[in-house]
Formats: C-alpha cells, structure tokens, sequence
C-alpha cells in the first residue's frame, strides 16, 4: 500500500465501460487509459493486458498512449488488501497527484494534493471516492495512497518556504507539500527513462539483431527504413540515463537538479528528427511484410525469444516519436513544483524552452519533407525544364511573384515569374496565350549574391532610369541582375524574402538539416506518376496550387486571402490581341 505512483501525463485512452462506471471524457475533452499494463516488481503484469481489453486493436492503441509504467495500485495483491481494509471498516486515504477537472456528476474532481477518502477499489482503474459531501468515481492513476493512513487528517499539515509548517487545506482536506510533489515528478522522469532505455535495448537486441541474421529475409536498406536511426538514440538515451542518475538524489529526490541534463543533451536529442521523419515509411514497409506469413512469424519469434509484452512491432516503433514529444510535458509538471529559490528552477525553466524547441524543430524538418513532394509536383508541370532538379540544392519555397528583368546590353526589360528558393532564385515565363503554363527560363545561385537596394532614378549599370528596383551581385564574377517591381512593398517583400533565404540556409547549416538522395528521387518519382496519369496542365494548374498552399513569411498575417491570390497570380491588363485578329478576318457575318 506504500509504493509511490508513477504517472504518465500523455493523455489517455479509455476503453469501453460498464454502465456503473463513468464515461471517461472531462471537460477539456482529454479521453483517460483505464485499461492498462500493471507494474509489479519491475515486470509487466500481464493478466492486466488482457483484462476489460476487446481486442489486439484495443491493446495497440492503448500502447501508444503509454510508456508502459503507471504503478499505481491496480490489482493483485495490493488491491485486495485496500478492498479488506474497507471492509473491516477501515478509513482509507489518497492523496492526490493531478488535477482531475470533470463535468460528469458521477465523476469526482479534485485539485492535485487534495486527501480523498477511498470507498470502493474494486475496479482496477475507477475508485469510489469521497472529499467532504461530495462522492464519485475517480481514475486510480491520479492518486497514491497515504503513507502513514493511521494519521489524522487534522495533524496532516503543509510544508512551505521557511521551513514553518502551515495547516492550508483544500475542500477541508490536507495538502501534500509542493517538495512531495516535486519528488513524484522526478521519480516519474527517472522511471519512464529507465523503462524506455529498457524498451530501446530490447528493440536493437531482439529485433535489429535477429534481422541482420537472416540476409536472405532483409537487406541493410530494408533495415534502415523499418528501425530508422534508432540504435543511435539508444545510445544517446544511455548516456543521458547516466547523466540523470548523477543529478539524482535517492535520499531527498525533490533536491535534485536535473535541468542541466537536458540542457546538456538538447542538441544531441535533435538525432530524434530523423527517426520521426522516418517512421512514415517504417509503417508503409511494415505493413508490406505483414502480408507475407513468414515475416509475421519471424517477428513474433523475435519478439516471443526478447520476452516483451505482446504488442506487435510497428506499437513499439512508436514510442520514440511520444517520448521526445513528452519531454516538454514532464519539464512543465517539473517546473510547476519547483520553488524560484530552488537550485535546480534556472535549468529546468531553461530546460523546458529547450525541449519545446526541439519539438518545433522536429514538426519543422517534417513540415519542410512533405513540402519537396510539392516542390517536385511544381517542377514537374514546368515547360521545357532544363539542368539538375529544384531538390538537387533546395527544399523550401521563401517567396515568389512577378518582376521585370533588365538584361545586359540593350537594357531590355522583360515580365518573368520568379520562384525564390532556399539556395537558387528560378525565372520562368508565362504562356503568350495561356497565362496558366509557365516555360522555365533560367536560374540564379544565391549563394555568392549580394542584395543591393536601388534608388529611384537613372541607374549607372545599365544607364537606364528605374523605379522600385534592385539588384543581385556577384562579387567573384561581377554579374550583375537588375529587377523591378511595380509597386514599393513588392520590392520590400522581396528585400525581406532574400533575407529569410539567408536566415534559412544558415539555420540549415547549423541543425544539420538535409534530404537524402533516395527522398529526392522519390518524390521526383512521384510527381512523374502523378503528371503522366493527371489531366493536361492547364486545366490541373498545379503551380498556382502549389503557390496558395505555401507560407509566405514577409506578407502580414492581416492580408486577405484575395490578396496573396493576387501576389501570386499578377493581374493581367487587358489585350486587344483577339480585337486586332477579328480587323484581318475575312470571315465576317
């Protein structure tokens, strides 16, 4: 009845109830686990994986949601002690570790480090409770039982800065001391890494190990597309696993310092992007061999020989995708605890915005890989393409529009549509008749131009007067391009674009952001298909598609759709091309 509680804060899943128990949503429309794997002794309880689950479905999608460690007390020997000591008559109090916020009258609330009276355990997940007047059904998980239950609730008193104690209590309940809850939440932290290294372990050594066995069953590339990069962050996560432990302090946890691990392991954690752009593809693979028996058979006898619980493999390829996603989560609880005065509160504050940014950066990496299909859907409806693909040397679309090129030496000005890439800046030209086909023209390296601003009037380059212009220098070569737009914040968004361009090949440079090969060719590959089976070009208008769907990070988040349609698509003046053929026609009615 003493063991601690370990809780996983991902939200979770219910499973289907009995009409005595609760639905299972609160308020906030956060769906709660009640069906779920037991803890017991450093093993999984495996009666509590079949038990109230309907099928391997159920079991699967359960698995997702967790790290396979809740360690309340659940079933077996623990519960039925709590149940005999209810019915001897006995008093029986929880403290509680989160907030349970509820609009379900059957369903008890409560605020974490208020003391509840358990009436009825015999439901694994769902307890009967009671705080004051008020009674209900609450999860399980949420609670840990009082240490000491012989205390009166009247001598349970609250710890606060100072060192004085303080009878603060909540609902007429006691309070639990906020360094009590900041041990809770450290031993949740060490808890669930010792799990996932344990979950890791297993995977290389189970799995990885097995395949690269059988060569007739699985080539290196086939590997490498089902497990990813994932024998590099168990080496990672062994490392920070030690690192933690050194901060830990087994005798006073709530005095540990374990922010600076994180800061420390931040970069390092980024290797995680790999592996969650990766596991799309892990799916596909895997789903692919689960048609063919002997693969089925191969996996469960690796699994089976590992002693792991039974979930099939692509479940336990998900849990590195959730962990370094709830890192942010964990620091968040960790810094709700946590004194300003404490030792450790500079770290984990700093901690906790570093674990959020490693998080952006991965959706980042994983936005900018779904957007070179695009890229490669947009290259694949330009006319008379000419030199190596858009994805040979970039991966994202800063800006485009419309502008005037001024070429060397007539000074001559001509209308192009210009794609500004990270790296290169692409010139296309509109059709004569057909404004929808875009013939490709040239392209510009951007990596050695040098932006200049031009003042309105006579330009000595070219010897021309121009008006809302710039240029594009090249120091090595002395090239030089003259541009103009029509209007001065057109030529402000592009002077901004040109920026960004720069910030986004050297933020790529800096986190080690690129596309393999095989990604590149893949998605060329894909937008072939998609070309040859799709209807003619003027009719799809992929291009323009492909522009509205962009960010565009220089125009105001205040901009009418209507009017980013216009900076993607100029409006045309009308021609009197049709007026001037009808004068020549001798067919007239």
């Amino acid at each position: 009845i003493t063991s601690p509680v370990a809780f996983d804060i991902l939200p979770l899943k219910l499973h289907p109830f009995s009409k005595s128990t609760p639905t299972g949503l609160d308020c906030v429309g956060c769906k709660r686990r009640v069906s779920a794997p037991v803890i017991t002794d450093g093993g999984l309880d495996k009666t509590a994986l079949t038990d109230d689950v309907g099928s391997e479905e159920d079991l699967y999608e359960d698995f997702r949601s967790s790290t396979h460690r809740y360690g309340h007390p659940g079933g077996g020997g623990e519960q039925l002690a709590i149940n005999e000591l209810i019915s001897d008559g006995s008093v029986v109090y929880a403290e509680a570790l989160w907030d349970h916020v509820t609009m379900d009258d059957q369903e008890l609330g409560f605020k974490a480090g208020d003391v509840i009276e358990v009436m009825d355990a015999t439901n694994k997940e769902w307890w009967w409770g009671r705080i004051l007047d008020s009674e209900g059904w609450f999860p399980a998980s949420f609670v840990r039982l009082r240490v000491n239950q012989d205390e009166p609730m009247e001598d349970y008193p609250l710890k606060v800065e100072g060192g004085r104690e303080e009878d603060s209590r909540r609902f007429g309940m006691g309070q639990t001391t906020k360094d009590q809850m900041r041990t809770n939440v450290i031993n949740e932290i060490i808890s669930t890494e010792r799990d996932y290294i344990k979950h890791l372990k297993d995977i290389c050594e189970g799995y990885i190990k097995q395949c690269r066995k059988r060569a007739d069953m699985f080539t290196e590339e086939q590997l490498k597309t089902i497990f990813g990069n994932i024998e590099d962050i168990y080496r990672c996560q062994k490392k920070f696993v030690k690192a933690l432990e050194k901060k830990f302090n087994k005798d006073h946890p709530h005095l540990s310092e374990v922010g600076s691990c994180f800061l420390e392991y931040q970069t390092e954690f980024q290797i995680y992007s790999e592996y969650c752009n990766n596991h799309p593809n892990a799916c596909l693979e895997l789903s692919r061999l689960a048609k063919v028996n002997k693969y089925v058979y191969f996996f469960e006898a690796c699994r089976l020989l590992q002693k792991m619980i039974d979930i099939s493999l692509d479940g336990f390829l998900l849990t590195p995708v959730q962990k370094i996603c709830k890192y942010p989560l964990q620091l968040a609880e960790l810094l709700k605890y946590t004194n300003p005065q404490h030792r450790d509160f500079k770290d984990v504050e700093a901690a906790l915005n570093a674990m959020k940014n490693v998080a952006r950066l991965i959706n980042e990496r994983k936005r900018r890989l779904e957007n070179i299909d695009k890229i490669a859907q947009w290259q694949s409806s330009i006319e008379d393409w000419e030199g190596e693909d858009v994805l040979v040397r970039s991966s994202e679309l800063i800006y485009s529009g419309e502008l005037a090129k001024i070429s060397h030496p007539q000074a001559k000005s001509q209308q192009r549509m210009f794609f500004l890439f990270d790296h290169q800046l692409v010139c296309c030209k509109k059709d004569l008749l057909r404004r929808d086909i875009l013939y490709y023209k040239s392209r510009i390296s951007m990596d050695d131009m040098e932006i200049l601003d031009v003042e309105d009037g006579k330009d000595k380059d070219f010897n021309i007067s121009v008006k809302n212009a710039f240029k594009l220098y090249c120091r090595d070569t002395e090239e030089v391009h003259l541009f103009c737009a029509k209007k001065p914040e057109q030529k402000q968004r592009w002077l901004k674009a040109f920026e960004n361009e720069r910030r986004q090949v050297q933020l790529d440079q800096e986190t080690g952001f690129s596309i393999t090969e095989v990604q590149k060719k893949q998605a060329m590959l894909n937008a072939s298909k998609q070309h040859h089976a799709g209807k003619p070009k003027a009719v799809t208008r992929p291009y323009y598609e492909f522009l509205l769907r962009q960010k565009h990070p220089t125009l105001p988040s205040t901009l009418p759709q209507q009017q980013v349609f216009m900076l993607a698509e100029p409006k045309r003046k009308p021609s009197n091309f049709w007026q001037n053929i009808s004068r020549l026609t001798p067919f007239r009615k």
